[in-house]
């Protein structure tokens, strides 16, 4: 069944009901939702998108978009959207790799926007290239482009209001792409990440058993329309039980501060309960109707998991998942949450730690986490031997990351196995140097890389966010008895604040970049 079929249902029997609550700005019902997603979609057919075609997409977050993604879906179109902040040069490259049928970016006509391709003057809704350098491997096709900016007006918004809605929902397979998604490239060029019906529908059932999503349910929804963790973890689920969204265009302190009473749930990345932590105001008071924070997308301090619990009376429920496989585990929502680990395998999904191999490791040992289910993704967008380098024979996916299994399941995540540092000949895994860091009052926040060194081929190197200078001398200190002396930072490095990607991810082949010279003498560099 087409996934959008399954949200159809529902949207007819909540016409009336509140769907996506804009505080700046009008709300929509689901019925208005409903009706913008066929009107979308009558524009869509009428520039002749059709099943399969694929549609790349940067755009503001509006409600506008949300009935663009779903028009996508019920004409039986591939979804593709890209990080708002990408430049000319990066979308050139999707342009190229996608060869979409259609290109929807937020540029005013006429205009040359930052993270976009330039549009040319004449009318948008004609056939447009982009002024970019092509890509390698641009075929140099033409590729149209229509608008829809942040005020929910562009081209594609005129086109819908005179087309003829679209009222058939198109038969889709479960194992049919509905979705293009982008790793986010922090070392060597993206990947598309092909998700199907089957992979977004079975998923978002097993987060709403897992999660207990209530009728009475309303969702805050700060995080963006281009990832995983805001299009398909947070906003399936109010969307597959029509319950109210109150939807922000970004994450604001205090904005988030005002309107928490109204909601139950909250998602966010790290960054959000870090910065609520900030503010004076924040405590039990606004989460006063609350029922559950959940936290993803990058790991969260138990120093920020211990804070928040004190000042709220929360235990925020942290959960593992990634672009190809949308959600593996969660921390249990009746049951122990505990820091610094991300749960048990959700229904229907089978995680396992294994050697290079691919054989099962004991409980406790840290090797590679592999994940087999409904979830995970079909492969890579015109990767067929990347997609089978990935795959274990048994139907494993192998996630790149590095983990351990407790005897009862629970998943503790160690780092990825690229983040890992070979110092002296010894495996030095940094999410585990970096959590004894954390402990330290002077440290708010901390990343350990590796850097070349001419002696042990890499040293060990911790970048901090701390409110003065962290002497060498103190942090020895606090390690000596804590960790073997090869895990230790030899170098220790204070910064502002630590370089991130959209999701709140440290960039650490950035942080690698900036420190590569530093062990190295003066003639040397």
């Amino acid at each position: 069944m087409n996934l959008y079929e399954r949200m159809e249902e529902v949207f007819h029997d909540a016409a009336g009901a509140p769907a996506l609550c804009c505080p700046e700005g009008e709300g929509w019902s689901y019925g208005r939702l409903l009706q913008a997603t066929e009107r979308v979609a009558g524009a869509l057919a009428s520039l002749g998108v059709g099943v399969g075609d694929r549609v790349l997409v940067q755009t503001a977050k509006t409600p506008q978009a949300v009935a663009l993604y779903l028009a996508c879906l019920k004409i039986g179109a591939v979804y593709a959207p890209i990080n708002t902040a990408y430049t000319a040069a990066e979308v050139a490259y999707f342009l190229a790799d996608l060869q979409p049928a259609l290109f929807v970016s937020s540029a005013p006509k006429g205009s040359s926007m930052r993270g976009g391709v330039s549009l040319p003057s004449r009318s948008p809704s004609r056939t447009a290239r982009p002024r970019a350098a092509p890509a390698e491997g641009s075929t140099g096709d033409r590729v149209r482009v229509e608008t829809l900016d942040a005020a929910g007006g562009g081209s594609l918004a005129a086109l819908a209001a005179r087309a003829r809605p679209f009222a058939r929902t198109v038969d889709r397979a479960e194992d049919d792409i509905a979705s293009i998604i982008y790793t986010s490239g922090t070392t060597g060029r993206s990947k598309g990440a092909m998700l199907t019906h089957g992979n977004l529908a079975s998923n978002a059932r097993a987060l709403l058993a897992s999660w207990g999503w209530r009728a009475d349910d309303v969702l805050l929804h700060a995080l963006p329309m281009f990832h995983v963790h805001g299009l398909f973890v947070a906003l399936h689920c109010a969307l597959l039980t029509a319950t109210p969204t109150i939807f922000l265009p970004k994450f604001e302190v205090s904005l988030v501060l005002r309107l928490l009473p109204r909601a139950t749930v909250m998602m966010g990345v790290p960054t959000f309960y870090t910065r609520l932590l900030g503010a004076e105001a924040f405590g039990a008071a606004p989460c006063r109707n609350m029922r559950l924070f959940i936290s993803g997308s990058a790991p969260l301090a138990a120093r920020t998991f211990a804070a928040f619990e004190q000042r709220t009376g929360f235990r925020i429920l942290e959960r593992y998942g990634m672009s190809e496989t949308l959600m593996n585990t969660t921390n249990p929502l009746a049951g122990e949450r505990v820091a610094g680990t991300v749960g048990f395998a959700l229904p229907e999904v089978e995680v396992r730690v294994a050697n290079e191999a691919g054989e099962p490791l004991p409980s406790g040992a840290v090797g590679g986490i592999e994940v087999r289910g409904p979830n995970v993704f079909r492969g890579y967008w015109r990767m067929p031997e990347k997609t089978r380098e990935e795959f274990r024979a048994d139907g494993f996916f192998v996630t790149g990351d590095l983990g351990a299994l407790s005897d009862d399941g629970r998943l503790t995540i160690v780092g990825r196995e690229k983040d890992v540092i070979i110092s002296g000949g010894y495996n030095v895994y940094p999410k585990e140097v970096e959590t004894i860091l954390e402990e330290m009052p002077e440290v708010a926040e901390c990343a350990v890389v590796g850097v070349p060194h001419a002696d042990f081929g890499e040293a060990v190197v911790a970048v901090v966010v701390a409110e003065e200078e962290l002497q060498q001398a103190r942090l020895d200190e606090h390690l000596r008895d804590r960790l073997a002396r090869y895990k230790q930072p030899k170098r220790v490095l204070r910064v502002a604040q630590l370089p991130r990607n959209a999701m709140g991810k440290v960039r650490k082949n950035a942080l690698q970049d900036a420190y590569r010279g530093i062990f190295r003498s003066p003639a040397e560099r």
